[in-house]
């Protein structure tokens, strides 16, 4: 499941592979763009934003009074990119999942599922993205108006919040549940009761940096199979803490898992309380 740093490590994949890079080949496979042809055009730099990948471009002066262009693409649950080398075999997913093809002379670039691939001027990528809320790991990132942001809701739950991209940019699942176990808070939790919102808010950075330039997401610090998450994954095992059985529930696509003794559920229970 791509978080914020998986988003980020990806983009990153892309800039080594194709910035700079004139396209000798595009290929679109979504209805928006099926006949949209990027040859010529130079590949600027890779970015993220939050889950949001840039892939910011220039356009050759004849084709468009506009030239600085993006190709914005969401991974949401399942989506990838993969940069191969020319004649390498493409692996990452079968062929029908493929979405788009980038080709230069000297790498090739495959998105598979990919959602919301579009292609706009630079210029307007703000209206696209600026109800997202700071980004974990961009230049943006303002702990206070993380903060802030999330405050404003004081009666929805610590774990919805978390999870809003207009609060802050970056978390998913499991550093939601990994980040409310290590702070000791029920997912449950009214960000009104939440103790020391501005660490809860800290440590949520720091643990998405800690896993920015790889691939395998640690929130233990160890990086053997099995040992890498606190709660995340492990329904039913010891807490690493107490030994209590840990607890998952489901709603939706939305997955959450808990110790329900590290992370008591706050008093009274009101709806939403995971049953007992």
């Amino acid at each position: 499941m791509p978080e914020g740093d998986t988003v980020w490590n990806t983009a990153r994949v892309l800039h080594r592979a194709l910035a700079g890079a004139r396209l000798t080949g595009s290929d679109f496979r979504v209805p928006a763009l099926a006949t949209t042809d990027l040859t010529g055009w130079t590949v600027t730099e890779s970015a993220s934003r939050g889950k949001h990948l840039l892939l910011r471009l220039t356009a050759p002066a004849p084709v468009t009074s506009t030239t600085a262009w993006t190709l914005h693409s969401h991974l949401r649950m399942d989506g990838v990119w993969r940069a191969y080398a020319l004649g390498e075999r493409w692996t990452a997913r079968p062929a029908h999942l493929i979405r788009a093809v980038l080709r230069s002379a000297e790498a090739v670039a495959v998105g598979y599922h990919l959602h919301e691939l579009a292609l706009l001027p630079t210029a307007g990528e703000e209206r696209l993205l600026g109800h997202l809320g700071p980004d974990l790991l961009g230049a943006d990132w303002d702990p206070a108006e993380a903060v802030r942001r999330l405050a404003a809701a004081p009666g929805v739950t610590i774990g919805e919040a978390l999870l809003d991209q207009r609060n802050l940019a970056g978390v998913g699942n499991l550093y939601k549940c990994e980040l409310l176990f290590l702070r000791g808070i029920s997912p449950w939790t009214p960000v009104g009761a939440v103790p020391d919102l501005p660490g809860t808010v800290a440590l949520a950075q720091r643990l998405l940096a800690a896993n920015r330039g790889r691939w395998t997401q640690s929130t233990t610090g160890s990086l053997r199979r099995g040992q890498t998450s606190y709660v995340y994954g492990r329904r039913a095992q010891p807490c690493r803490r107490c030994g209590t059985a840990i607890a998952k529930e489901d709603l939706g696509e939305r997955v959450t898992y808990w110790c329900p003794t590290c992370q008591p559920a706050p008093p009274p229970a009101g709806p939403g309380t995971p049953p007992a």
